[in-house]
């Protein structure tokens, strides 16, 4: 991509300008040191639209817009499902979910877990979310930013996954969530500006210059096949998105875990000034996934249709930024690229370093941690997380669609653990055994179905392994028959009232997605 002296200057002001406010809303007043409220928790002082833009900005990274992009070039628009269904879980967990958490006053989810059962619930739990989000997660973000770097500027990879996580570096690891939530605020502007350009610059070349719409009307009527939101059977990509199954099956899982039981993502809730703010703070989310596959689905749609040159599905945005943004645009588009994985990188690490030090180190190895300790174990956590991240990123070169993979490992371990948030949540007699073996066998489950019935698709697998694991809760629990469990969480109809503003929010977000089922039936 031959970059103007414009687009550098775009580029590099973004990356001076972001370090430079994560810096600067990290400053403490003088006299006042950072204690684990302020670096893991903001605070506890976040507004709704800070809490909705964080949670995209944090969401949204390189699996989505390269990886998303990947997937729409090979299956198209069925894949927005993952973006759709989510805004309809977000509006669930924030009626649900979030009362009780910040009830309780959490820090993390694993010590949702210890109040609910009891401490080797919470401890392996807590080992589970720092595998996948360093093993996982970071690697596979790192590895997605680096190939865009490598194939728009002609970035080594190995250079590009070091740069990357030394920018993520820069204000993260010193400022804590205060930093990457404000900094989420920009770079969510950055990014859905940026990512709109992108594709209606696509969407225009589709259609000869005549207009983004009349492309995005060219799309539906030349790729109809690309439009289809439910899959059959015969279709090549069955196994990722099965049918029907997916509106009522496995994706309900891999959703309701991941913005309801997922660290990097409640994190911001948790911060919130308070429910009303953590409520509409997600319901605002919710509007913004409806947007998000026009820029992380659509242009890889466009990308098929104008018969990319590419060689792995997930080069398809890459091509498109370097072939149809134009001199002086390419800064904004290539910003906009890079705010979703800095801040989706951020976001992770401030979460492993949360989970390791309140669940971890001061639950194990030191009980007696002071405040100002336990933010520096913080700081060395996340830095740790990211070396070990930078090692493993290279070795992800073989895949093909990366944010098929991310969502199947990353499968392994959510049905267990949603069972058991959900037993725990909303059923008194679930105990902590029950609870612990869930979480033991959710991994082995998984993986031997996985390799015992190939042909059986993961979002299958992960609702039947779900329900697996749901009925090995129940059993446990009725066999130790103690009746309520002396931790139940006793809830109420008035702790789930809900404020007007959201009440309406919540309609619409309903109204909007059944119109687009409908429509792309």
């Amino acid at each position: 991509m031959n970059f103007s002296n414009l687009d550098y200057i775009v580029f590099i002001g973004y990356i001076i300008g972001i370090v430079s406010l994560g810096l600067w809303v990290s400053k403490e007043k003088k006299g006042h040191e950072k204690d684990t409220k302020d670096y893991f928790l903001a605070g506890k002082s976040l507004p709704w639209w800070a809490i909705g833009a964080s949670l995209i900005a944090s969401n949204i990274s390189a699996e989505q817009i390269i990886g998303m992009s990947g997937s729409g070039y090979v299956v198209g628009l069925a894949i927005a499902s993952y973006e759709w269904m989510a805004a309809l879980t977000l509006i669930i967990v924030a009626k649900y979910f979030l009362p009780i958490f910040l009830e309780k006053g959490i820090y993390t989810m694993p010590q949702f877990l210890e109040i609910r059962f009891d401490k080797r619930v919470r401890t392996s739990l807590a080992v589970f979310w720092l595998l996948v989000y360093i093993f996982v997660n970071l690697t596979s973000v790192l590895y997605l930013g680096a190939l865009a770097l490598k194939t728009i500027m002609n970035i080594d990879l190995i250079y590009g996954i070091i740069g990357l996580a030394l920018f993520s570096s820069l204000y993260t690891i010193y400022g804590g969530l205060k930093a990457v939530a404000w900094t989420d605020v920009v770079q969510v502007i950055v990014l859905i500006a940026g990512g709109l350009v992108t594709s209606i610059l696509a969407l225009n070349a589709v259609s000869g210059g005549s207009g983004w719409l009349d492309g995005l009307g060219a799309l539906i009527t030349e790729v109809p096949e690309k439009f289809d939101m439910i899959l059959d059977s015969s279709h090549p990509s069955y196994a990722e998105l099965p049918g029907i199954s997916v509106l009522i099956g496995g994706m309900w899982i891999a959703n309701l875990f991941y913005w309801g039981c997922n660290q990097y993502i409640t994190q911001r809730a948790l911060a919130a000034k308070n429910l009303k703010e953590a409520q509409n703070g997600l319901a605002f989310a919710a509007y913004l996934k409806i947007l998000m596959p026009l820029i992380v689905v659509i242009p890889g749609i466009a990308a098929f249709h104008l018969q990319a040159d590419i060689i792995k599905p997930d080069e398809a945005y890459p091509w498109l930024l370097s072939r149809f943004v134009p001199v002086g645009l390419k800064g904004l588009a290539f910003a906009a690229l890079i705010a979703a994985i800095v801040s989706s990188l951020s976001s992770m690490v401030n979460s492993t370093a949360t989970i390791f030090s309140m669940d971890i180190y001061k639950q194990i190895f030191d009980k007696s941690a002071s405040e100002k300790k336990l933010v520096r174990t913080g700081r060395i956590a996340s830095a740790i997380a990211l070396l070990i991240a930078v090692f493993v990123a290279p070795n992800l070169t073989t895949l093909d669609q990366a944010f098929q993979f991310i969502q199947e490992f990353t499968g392994f371990v959510s049905p267990g653990i949603l069972a058991i948030f959900m037993f725990g949540l909303f059923w008194k007699k679930a105990t902590a055994n029950s609870a612990l073996w869930a979480a033991i066998l959710t991994i082995p489950l998984s993986a031997g179905f996985k390799y015992l019935t190939p042909e059986l698709p993961f979002i299958d697998r992960m609702g039947i392994i779900f329900i697996l694991l749901s009925i090995l809760v129940i059993v446990i629990t009725l066999m130790e028959k103690k009746g309520f469990d002396s931790k139940a969480i006793m809830i109420n109809k008035k702790l789930f009232e809900t404020n007007p503003v959201f009440n309406v929010a919540a309609i619409g977000i309903c109204g909007i997605i059944a119109v687009l089922y409908i429509l792309f039936w």
